[in-house]
């Protein structure tokens, strides 16, 4: 019959107690890299119900943010650009130029008239719009707002003013990251109180774009 196993001597206890608490630590620390803490969105990258790019857009076209923004400037929220913002360009802009040129070539190689050509993603802009392939009014289609998800959002308890920002001329790409980069936005910060607290104390030091700035780190400044 096997006998007990030895205790160990009640010097040696705190040294294995020791390792053993270390070896714990050393355990969680691959999962503490890569925990969040609650409410943080960093990543998130929605699906929409219009595949916009904001690469072709905001990078390639160059767009400035703020002809769909309108809101940045001028009010708390950045704003849902409206679907008539849209059709500033797309009234007008209805396919990839390929598309249409592929249209144009057959249409004379057939002997009639070139027919309208859309885009998949843009039809359900006119749709949205209740519209025709032409862009006039369909008396058969309905008008409905275009349900985008939305991707950056704070907690109700943090007030955030797009004004102020941007009328100290902080760029968009400072919180949303590079936008003119992105297929599909993600959210890029975490948008944690001490990033947005860190941001606010190097602005203090060192200004914004050359210009000095007093961005105040007392809570009420958000809190309140």
């Amino acid at each position: 019959m096997l006998g007990a196993a030895p205790s160990l001597p009640r010097s040696l206890r705190p040294v294995v107690l020791g390792v053993t608490a270390l070896a714990v630590v050393l355990s969680l620390v691959p999962r503490l890299a890569t925990s969040r803490s609650p409410g943080n969105h960093q990543g998130y990258e929605p699906g929409q119900p219009i595949a916009y790019s904001h690469r072709l857009h905001a990078g390639e076209l160059a767009i400035p943010c703020q002809y769909c923004h309108t809101g940045a400037e001028t009010s708390r929220h950045a704003a849902i650009p409206s679907a008539n913002v849209c059709m500033n360009c797309h009234r007008s802009v209805t396919a990839p130029w390929s598309a249409i040129q592929a249209e144009h070539e057959q249409a004379r190689a057939e002997g009639r008239k070139a027919r309208p050509v859309v885009s998949p993603e843009i039809r359900k802009l006119y749709d949205a719009l209740g519209l025709d392939e032409r862009g006039a009014p369909d008396p058969a289609r309905r008008p409905q707002p275009i349900r985008w998800t939305r991707v950056h959002r704070l907690p109700d308890f943090a007030y955030f003013d797009h004004r102020a920002h941007v009328g100290a001329g902080v760029a968009c790409q400072t919180c949303h990251g590079p936008v003119e980069t992105m297929e599909r936005v993600r959210q890029f910060s975490d948008l944690s109180m001490g990033w947005c607290v860190n941001c606010h104390r190097d602005a203090a030091a060192n200004g914004v774009n050359g210009r000095p700035v007093a961005p105040s780190v007392d809570c009420s400044a958000c809190h309140y």
